[in-house]
């Protein structure tokens, strides 16, 4: 803990401006004999890099990150005994403008915050004679400018190295002509020590490529969609100017496309001090990026001297998954990459444009996922205290938190509810109650807000709502409106985070609380069925969304699932297993699926290659999560709706199906007290394996078929027990398991969880192999030459092929015939294609 804060916020004179240089404040200090420790606690309104004696002062990056600074404003301390010796020292900062003074938002709106760089540093020393002196910044200190001429999150960086005053970080230092540094109002009750890990430069990458574009610019690719920075290493003159143009795509001709930045300028400008080779990298900036075009780059220009730097909250990875489809594999490395670049501090939309906001939706869909992968506790933690406090001051959750929005926020379903959600999810992971305690009180105001909104029957029929946000159909200037009605999927959210809440009072003891939101929860799911739900299952709509909601919101009776899931899998079907959902149903889509009986048809919508779909931007190259599936076109243009982010995580949320379902490893009691082995093998994969660091140790599960075998392994940690249901096992055995590794080979029923096709196979589970249902649709076509042959619709899909050609009297021999040729003894035995085909 720090000593009692006797340091106060400093600043420069004058409010800042767009394109200001960066102050940079000193101060000249004595250390007497006897130091035993020193403490350098630091923050500021804006990003800040300190210094003692000449020396950068942690490792730490874009600090103190972004917060709520109104309520809570994060202070570092480090170590630095061993910067300082006894006699003149010297503490210094720069303060760039960070998200506290620049521009933020799509409005570019300056001053969000504060309408300078601020300072507030306290350098605590220790003496062995239990002295304790304190140096902190006051009027005392000089501020001055240096070669960071100006700097901006949107914007970039610009550096001028022949500026940089030589020794101003130093003891001695000549510093007259800079001025005194001004008072800064800001209240020091919003000081708090972190709780979550900080930002850091993570990993360096170097160019997997260095191309010419057609108008002769130099464009290097690292190979990977990241958020951070270049780091250059260059000789030139003095006054030589590198300029450094960041974008995540290049266009079809080959040039630098910026048109996802929207007015991000994303460019970082180095001049050179002419003083041999220079290192440089920018500060008090980040970038979403895989190209870089450089220009200006003083004789040939050399790929060894660049590096893109990696940058985001140091969390740690606990989560790993790999099957034995490649495609699969780049789809989940491309949610951990989309991760990591959205973890700078705050959890974001995307890293590169003019927006890069906690968009509160987009993690609340994603959360399930998150955990898994890392350990958010101290990032998401931190973001809830923020949530909560920005709520209390305005009586709603915010759209985005921290909040900069002028358009303030009502109740909204995926978005606003995050504040149940996601601390449900927290307690769910990690098996601590103290996060629902921490979140209690913002958990019932929230939904204490919604209660008055909803009619008299319980429905939540009013107000704004996102409703399946970004639904591939829906129009490109209205993302919002897509096929489900946006109160439809409001009140089936309701429907779970009534439920949510009911049983965090129940865990945390607030037993009147309990019985109400009970009640609330049996009202809100008999108002849904009563207004959506036919007796029989059907729900209105008849989207895939409304019934992907409904199934595994557990809004259904037992008795109506099998309708509600045959309804889902005809209307995948329908829509060529290509993705028809946004942000509410994505996420759950394949659940629904798969808990209704159509795993198959779960397995087709994960494998479809066709836009939109989870494996299109693979096969165009994606590297990270796009916004829309189809953010770039077949023709390699980008999809120009103004939302065409290439880095968002939201949509990566089919990774926690992954882990669950194929690799087979399901939490069951929160702190993975008990978990729930259960591989699903389908769509031709014949391995998988994912691998969790749960707060009790390693969970693991593998499968892979050797032959006609199957070999499960399980790794189960000390303190934890799970139910290993065995893929594929011919009397379907269930083994209940403790703490060690565990092991199992045995002559599996199946190879792929599909039956071998025939011409006795029903025609919809021919058409989930596309390519035999092409060979299909060729042979009838050349039966009736000149008539359009469409895939088969709902009303046949139940209709053996055999029976389908026997329908055509004049030709149903030869056309029998000339089908069966398709299906030759060894065609097709897995169901996806293996074997010989006409």
């Amino acid at each position: 803990m720090p000593h009692p804060w006797r340091a106060s916020f400093i600043s420069a004179a004058a409010p800042s401006s767009e394109g200001d240089p960066a102050p940079y404040f000193r101060r000249d200090f004595e250390v007497t004999d006897g130091l035993r420790r020193a403490v350098l606690h630091i923050t500021g309104l804006g990003i800040v890099e300190p210094y003692v004696n000449g020396v950068r002062v942690g490792d730490e990056v874009l600090a103190p990150g972004w917060t709520s600074y109104r309520h809570h404003l994060m202070v570092s301390a480090h170590d630095v005994t061993d910067l300082l010796t006894t006699g003149a020292n010297a503490l210094g900062a720069v303060v760039g403008e960070g998200w506290a003074v620049g521009p933020l938002t799509w409005e570019n709106r300056r001053h969000n915050y504060s309408d300078r760089p601020a300072l507030f540093a306290q350098l605590e020393l220790y003496f062995d004679d239990d002295r304790v002196e304190i140096v902190g910044t006051d009027t005392s200190f000089r501020v001055g400018t240096g070669s960071v001429r100006a700097n901006g999150i949107y914007a970039g960086e610009t550096h001028d190295a022949r500026l940089e005053p030589d020794g101003w970080s130093r003891p001695g230092f000549d510093d007259s002509g800079w001025d005194r540094a001004a008072p800064f109002e800001w209240s020091l009750d919003t000081l708090r020590e972190p709780t979550a890990p900080p930002i850091r430069r993570i990993e360096e990458l170097a160019p997997e490529a260095v191309l010419t574009s057609p108008s002769g610019r130099t464009i290097v690719d690292f190979g990977q969609n990241i958020s951070g920075w270049v780091r250059l290493r260059v000789a030139g003159r003095a006054g030589d100017t590198v300029t450094l143009r960041h974008a995540e795509i290049l266009t079809p001709e080959g040039e630098l496309e910026t048109e996802t930045n929207r007015t991000a300028a994303a460019t970082d400008r180095y001049t050179l001090s002419g003083e041999g080779e220079e290192t440089w990298e920018p500060r008090f900036t980040f970038h979403g990026f895989r190209y870089a075009e450089i220009d200006g780059w003083p004789g040939d220009f050399d790929a060894e001297a660049v590096r893109a730097v990696v940058v985001h909250s140091d969390m740690t990875r606990t989560g790993w998954f790999e099957t034995s489809h490649p495609l699969v594999n780049k789809l989940h490395e491309n949610t951990v990459w989309s991760m990591r670049d959205n973890f700078v501090g705050v959890p974001t939309d995307c890293p590169q444009r003019d927006e890069r906001l906690g968009w509160t939706g987009d993690l609340n869909a994603f959360a399930p996922t998150a955990t898994y992968l890392y350990d958010v506790r101290g990032v998401l933690e931190s973001w809830l205290r923020d949530l909560a406090a920005e709520q209390a001051e305005t009586g709603n959750v915010p759209m985005v938190v921290p909040d900069v929005l002028r358009t303030g926020s009502t109740p909204t379903a995926l978005w606003g509810d995050v504040a149940i959600s996601l601390p449900w999810q927290l307690y769910q992971e990690y098996g601590d109650p103290a996060v629902l305690r921490a979140s209690y009180a913002s958990m019932t105001a929230f939904m204490r807000a919604v209660e008055p909104m909803l009619d008299e029957h319980g429905l939540w029929s009013s107000g704004f709502q996102y409703g399946d946000w970004l639904d591939p159909d829906a129009p490109s200037d209205n993302p919002a409106g897509g096929k489900t009605d946006a109160h439809l999927v409001a009140s089936a959210y309701l429907c779970r985070t009534t439920r949510e809440l009911a049983r965090t009072a129940e865990i945390l003891g607030e037993t009147a609380d309990a019985e109400h939101f009970t009640r609330l929860a049996e009202r809100v799911r008999a108002a849904f069925r009563r207004e959506y739900v036919s007796p029989a299952g059907r729900v209105v709509n008849e989207s895939a969304t409304a019934y992907a909601l409904a199934v595994v919101f557990g809004v259904l009776d037992e008795d109506q699932l099998a309708t509600a899931g045959d309804r889902l899998a005809a209307l995948v079907r329908k829509a060529d297993f290509t993705i028809a959902t946004g942000f509410a149903g994505t996420p759950l889509i394949t659940d629904a699926l798969t808990v209704t009986g159509h795993l198959d048809e779960a397995y087709d919508l994960l494998l479809q290659e066709k836009a939109p779909s989870f494996l299109y931007p693979v096969t165009k190259g994606a590297t990270t999560i796009w916004e829309r599936w189809d953010s770039v076109l077949p023709d390699g243009t980008l999809n120009s709706t103004g939302m065409t982010s290439l880095n968002h995580y939201a949509l990566g949320a089919v990774a926690d199906w992954l882990h669950r379902v194929v690799g087979g490893l399901e939490r069951v009691e929160p702190g993975w007290r008990r978990f729930r082995v259960a591989p699903r093998p389908g769509g031709g994969l014949t391995s998988a394996r994912t691998a969790h660091d749960t707060v009790l140790g390693r969970a693991e599960v593998s499968w892979r078929f050797e032959g006609e075998d199957m070999l499960v392994d399980v790794t189960v940690p000390e303190g934890a027990t799970a139910s290993v249901e065995l893929p594929l096992h011919p009397e379907r055995s269930v083994e209940h398991v403790g703490a060690g590794e565990h092991s199992w080979r045995y002559r599996a029923s199946g190879t792929s969880g599909r039956p071998r096709i025939t011409m006795e196979t029903p025609i919809r589970d021919i058409r989930r192999d596309a390519d035999l249902w092409a060979a299909v649709l060729d042979v009838l076509q050349s039966y009736f030459p000149g008539v359009p042959i469409k895939a088969a619709g709902d009303h046949i899909d139940d209709m053996p092929l055999a029976a389908m050609a026997a329908r055509v009297p004049d030709t149903a021999a030869d056309l029998e015939r000339d089908l069966r040729a398709l299906f030759g003894e060894s065609a097709a035995a897995s169901g996806h294609g293996e074997g010989p085909r006409t």
